[in-house]
């Protein structure tokens, strides 16, 4: 009985070892081999995280030029223009306006989805959209205050 007992044991212990290498390499297949840092696992630091943010909000290199998305608060006295390069957004704070335009055609106003024509009063609180140079916005007619406007982008005073 001895011999049967010893038999049995090694036979357990022969399974138990099959058992833990097939286990062992079931559980290695899933891990990498990579090496931290190398070309196959890059190392990132935070200047080039904070680079790759800057470039998607608009305010890294674009291809030649730095664009800015800084917001200016532009105070619009009644008898000027507030002209606006393409490109370039508004929103209108306080004060009633209207769209200028040196031809036919007008500016968009994002939040509504339209197009404002010469002349057309201009919402308050609207995102405005200047697709071409020669637009920009005035004090409505018969209006004596000024215009507080936040501008995104290049502008001049007429």
């Amino acid at each position: 009985m001895s011999k049967l007992k010893w038999i049995g044991a090694s036979a357990i212990l022969a399974v138990g070892i099959i058992s833990g290498s097939l286990i062992g390499n079931a559980l290695s297949v899933g891990t990498s081999s990579v090496t931290p840092g190398t070309v196959s696992d890059p190392v990132v630091t935070k200047s080039y995280v904070d680079e790759q943010i800057a470039k998607l909000s608009g305010g890294g290199s674009t291809g030649g030029g730095t664009a800015t998305a800084t917001l200016e608060v532009v105070t619009v006295p009644a008898d000027r223009i507030l002209m606006v390069n393409a490109g370039s957004e508004i929103v209108i704070r306080t004060g009633k306006a209207v769209a200028y335009s040196s031809d036919s055609n007008g500016i968009s106003d994002v939040t509504a989805g339209a197009d404002i024509k010469s002349g057309v009063a201009v919402p308050a609180n609207h995102e405005i959209w200047f697709p071409r140079d020669g637009r920009g916005i005035q004090a409505a007619p018969g209006t004596t205050g000024s215009l507080t406007v936040l501008v995104k982008g290049s502008y001049y005073l007429e």
